[in-house]
């Protein structure tokens, strides 16, 4: 029993770094999808929303280009779950106008998406 107890609490500690760890996080997902996020897509989670304890995303995107985003303030988990080349680029203008930050693919991100209004998924 001593042994399951011991094993249970170093799980939770290695979860608890991940969760912790501050900067981009990269994960190969066994099955496809990673924290919720199918494979090929691109997700947001909900403000302040940790994907490692919620794995529920509130945008899913599946298609190359710009996506305008609205009502999406404060700090938001990006999840990259796109292959190869492909990256996620968050504009501060509406349709893919003025970006800033990019996020290469099967990488995870915690981003202020306050100065954000457009996403794109990009192909290069």
């Amino acid at each position: 029993m001593r042994a399951i107890h011991r094993s249970a609490v170093t799980i939770a500690a290695a979860m608890l770094a991940v969760v912790t760890m501050s900067g981009a996080a990269q994960a190969k997902p066994a099955d496809g999808a990673w924290q919720g996020c199918p494979y090929g897509a691109v997700c947001i989670y909900g403000q302040n929303v940790n994907p490692w304890a919620n794995p529920h995303p509130t945008n899913v995107y599946w298609s190359y280009g710009a996506h305008n985003l609205s009502n999406q303030y404060g700090d938001h988990f990006i999840i990259n779950n796109q292959s190869g080349i492909a990256s996620v680029s968050l504009c501060t203008g509406y349709n893919a106008v003025n970006c800033h930050f990019f996020l290469d693919a099967q990488y995870a991100e915690s981003v202020n998406l306050t100065p954000y209004n457009s996403i794109t998924l990009n192909n290069r």
